[in-house]
């Protein structure tokens, strides 16, 4: 279905975006097929669908990254080259990755230069910050271009890789996954950003998983599926979640969790009663340059139940993570795991004794993406049997089969890379290592961050398996909803203390002023 969308009983607007007839094929997979799909100018249009759907190879596409199989590409009335970065710019198309690419040790002003194509000379460092502070004020930005990159915040970042992308009057700007990396309050922050885009003219096309999210910024809606074009541009204000939601499943039911109206599960008298695996007492870290040092953190988390961590990005979270796996420097208090002293045990005795982690970043510490899946998935055992433990290959890839099917990652075979994985099979392989039977403690921090609906309420389901086999589960989340739909009780980080615990039913209100310091 190939429909677009136009503006009451005027005459439609000229599209600034279209794809005619696109198709993308490695091997014998088609990551999109026969693709046609026209945007109209000035409008924020996103386009959804599940991982593997062919989301990110179409942005890639528009933007002169991949070239396809065949099919062409339109910029206003103009084709474009296909395949060619530069081409797809001078015509007036910019990508902004999920994965930012400012270098961290430039200044905002160095940064945005990096970014422009205007020809060299000399230049002062003040006539630097002068070129680009009216540039940043036009977007909204408040941020001095003598700031260095690495000191800000990650709303922040984001808002100088969008105006790093319009320094060439970009028509159209494609952003791949912006939410994913944003607490709530930086969500709302890109929002507005992008509202003031389109009052200057500029077409937004957002690649989204969360229906929420989409339904609050965008016009119109277009869903891919297993690299078909199924419906859209449909604007946004004629469907619901629902009708959305079996658009991007297709024949498989949309899950409940992904809708987004799933009810927290209580804490019963058994869980209230439960010992504890993990106990923190006036734990402190010694300052590092990974992130903000833990301040007289306590806490306790039982057997067999979800303790949600909430908190604005760098407020010890990641420093949290480190402590319970040893890679963190212990200045004072103790860590209790399964009853017994491990304040300065090392990170494979921990491991023996049933601690489990997702990571935060599943393509760069969770996974090796160069390496086969079975040698990904196998580390887990190899770690826990000790560096002289002898590895037979062929017994190793059969078991690793068999945890994969599993947890129904669909894959080819255990020796491709799991860099080959859309971003919900990677995070199932990651699963499948470490919620095993022997886990005790399972920390799973920001899980389904980039993931779509499917996959979410996949993560969702594991998560409350293994809490209810009697595993304690930290869930860290920068998804409020995330965190209240399945949590027995939500902890908020601040400045690398725990400043406030809250059960169900939650207020959004409290949450968020303890977020933010503004709580009683």
């Amino acid at each position: 279905m190939n429909s677009s969308s136009s503006t009451g009983g005027s005459s439609p607007a000229r599209p600034a975006l279209v794809l005619d007839g696109v198709t993308v094929q490695y091997d014998t997979v088609k990551a999109l097929s026969d693709v046609s799909i026209a945007f109209e100018e000035g409008r924020i249009h996103a386009v959804v669908g599940q991982n593997g759907a062919g989301k990110t190879t179409f942005a890639r596409v528009c933007s002169g990254l991949v070239k396809p199989t065949q099919g062409r590409v339109r910029i206003g009335e103009h084709e474009i080259r296909t395949g060619h970065v530069n081409a797809a710019r001078a015509a007036g198309v910019e990508l902004v990755h999920q994965s930012f690419a400012l270098p961290a040790s430039f200044t905002v002003a160095q940064a945005m230069e990096f970014g422009a194509t205007r020809h060299g000379g000399l230049f002062t460092a003040r006539q630097l910050e002068k070129r680009w502070q009216a540039h940043l004020d036009g977007l909204g930005l408040s941020v001095s271009p003598r700031e260095v990159i690495r000191n800000l915040p990650i709303e922040t970042q984001q808002g100088i890789e969008i105006a790093r992308a319009l320094v060439t009057d970009a028509r159209v700007l494609i952003l791949d996954e912006p939410t994913a990396v944003l607490a709530p309050a930086g969500v709302e922050t890109l929002f507005e950003r992008i509202r003031i885009l389109k009052k200057r003219g500029v077409t937004v096309v957002l690649i989204l998983h969360k229906i929420r999210e989409m339904m609050a910024i965008a016009d119109t809606v277009s869903v891919l599926r297993r690299g078909e074009h199924v419906t859209g541009p449909v604007p946004c204000a004629s469907i619901g979640a629902a009708e959305l939601s079996e658009w991007i499943m297709g024949d498989a039911k949309a899950p409940q969790a992904a809708a987004q109206s799933a009810v927290p599960t209580p804490r019963t008298q058994d869980r209230l009663t439960a010992p504890a695996v993990l106990r923190l007492r006036n734990l402190s870290t010694r300052p590092d340059a990974e992130g903000t040092a833990l301040n007289d953190v306590s806490l306790d988390v039982r057997a067999g139940e979800i303790i949600g961590i909430a908190g604005v990005e760098g407020n010890g979270q990641r420093t949290l993570v480190r402590a319970i796996a040893a890679l963190a420097g212990t200045a004072s208090g103790t860590l209790e795991f399964g009853g017994k002293d491990m304040t300065h045990s090392d990170l494979a005795t921990r491991r023996a004794a049933g601690l489990r982690i997702i990571p935060f970043e599943r393509n760069v510490e969770g996974l090796s993406l160069s390496s086969s899946l079975w040698e990904n998935w196998s580390m887990g055992r190899l770690l826990q049997g000790g560096l002289l433990s002898f590895a037979r290959p062929k017994k190793l890839q059969a078991e690793c089969d068999t945890a994969l099917a599993q947890w129904d990652v669909r894959y080819a075979n255990c020796a491709q890379p799991a860099g080959s994985l859309s971003g919900g099979n990677a995070q199932k392989v990651i699963f499948a290592r470490e919620v095993d039977q022997s886990a005790r403690l399972v920390i799973a921090a920001q899980p389904t961050r980039g993931l779509d609906i499917g996959a979410t309420a996949y993560v969702w389901k594991a998560l409350r398996q293994a809490r209810d086999r009697g595993a304690a589960i930290i869930l860290i989340s920068s998804d409020l909803d995330e965190l209240f739909d399945i949590s027995d009780r939500v902890l908020v980080m601040l400045r690398g203390q725990v400043v406030g615990e809250y059960g169900a039913p939650y207020d959004l209100r409290q949450v968020g002023q303890a977020m933010v310091g503004a709580h009683a």
